[in-house]
């Protein structure tokens, strides 16, 4: 694996004691890799990565994984809120919803799994704890959207993807029983009951993306919060 070198200079130290145990998937939301690129290392925009990954699969380390790199923002998972400390972040060169979402090219994906492999041979990373931006700021980002193929890099040991047996007897589930379930999983409480529905989706139920609770997806909820 050939990593590119372009130092971003948006980085801080790590809270004392941080232990690396997350994983964030971002886009870019950019029109290209060249633009991505420059905004990430920018020290006007204060945002960066540790790593981009542009359209031809291209890894361009921008900070080192020691360093705390600003790519979460106000974020919130199972009660932590400084995510920067906890994780690393991964872009992926994407035009996004802003400039006309597209499918992630297959040599993208490859060089994807190849680094993910890579970073979790250094680091313990649970599955449950490789999310997208949006699991993490629902309502707030939408990334790495719903063309992001979670369940296909789940073959590689790469995230957590529910492998649910048959229900033998429908099951309704109420609103209060799911939300109580969208936080076992993690999510943040406080946030919008509808927004976190939709980041849910996006991640695991790419093909209704409403944030309208059916049993289907209440159903789903309810199998990962119990799927420990």
């Amino acid at each position: 694996m050939k990593l590119i070198s372009h130092p971003s200079p948006n980085f801080s130290e790590r809270a004392r004691g941080s232990i690396i145990d997350k994983l964030i998937m971002h886009y870019t939301g950019m029109e290209n890799a060249k633009l991505s690129l420059a905004h990430l290392c920018d020290k006007n925009s204060k945002v960066s990565a540790h790593y981009l990954l542009d359209e031809n699969g291209r890894i361009f380390q921008l900070v080192s994984e020691e360093k705390r790199a600003w790519h979460a923002g106000v974020s919130y998972w199972a009660g932590e809120t400084d995510i920067n400390s906890q994780s690393i972040g991964i872009e992926l060169q994407n035009r996004g919803l802003e400039w006309g979402y597209n499918n992630f090219p297959k040599i993208q994906i490859d060089s994807l799994i190849e680094l993910v492999l890579d970073i979790r041979k250094r680091h313990h990373i649970p599955e449950k704890n490789i999310l997208g931006h949006s699991d993490i700021a629902p309502g707030r980002k939408q990334d790495p959207g719903e063309f992001f193929p979670w369940e296909e890099i789940s073959f590689h040991n790469i995230g957590y993807w529910p492998k649910m047996p048959p229900r033998k007897i429908d099951i309704t589930y109420s609103k209060q029983a799911t939300q109580k379930n969208l936080s076992l999983i993690g999510y943040n409480p406080e946030t919008p009951f509808s927004e976190k529905l939709k980041a849910f989706q996006r991640h695991y139920r790419p093909s209704k993306v409403d944030g309208i609770l059916d049993n289907e997806t209440a159903h789903l909820i309810d199998f990962i919060a119990q799927d420990t």
